[in-house]
């Protein structure tokens, strides 16, 4: 009597804990996922605004007396890779909307 009532036990504690992992797993994949959308739009909206100034710096220095060539050469290494994140985000969007 005493085995079957410690394997029945045993057999509630695993089902139990099976079951608190599959929510836990569930709950954390779920907070990854809410996670990871929330941290590409954070990052969207930031890489697109320094590339709008920087941009906009570049085009206002142009035109000022404080425009030389090493001026030029650090803002187009600086947008250059923005350029290339902006056409990241616009190509996920699409994705995003046609995966939809």
């Amino acid at each position: 009597m005493l085995s079957t009532v410690s394997s029945t036990m045993s057999a509630t504690a695993a089902a139990s804990a099976s079951s608190t992992l599959s929510t836990t797993s569930a709950v954390s994949t779920s907070a990854v996922s809410t996670f990871a959308t929330v941290g590409v739009a954070d990052i969207s909206v930031v890489s697109v605004l320094c590339l709008i100034a920087l941009l906009s710096a570049s085009e206002i220095l142009s035109a000022s007396s404080y425009w030389h060539r090493r001026l030029s050469t650090l803002l187009n290494i600086s947008i250059a890779p923005m350029v290339i994140t902006f056409f990241l985000i616009v190509g996920y969007k699409v994705m995003e909307v046609i995966g939809s």
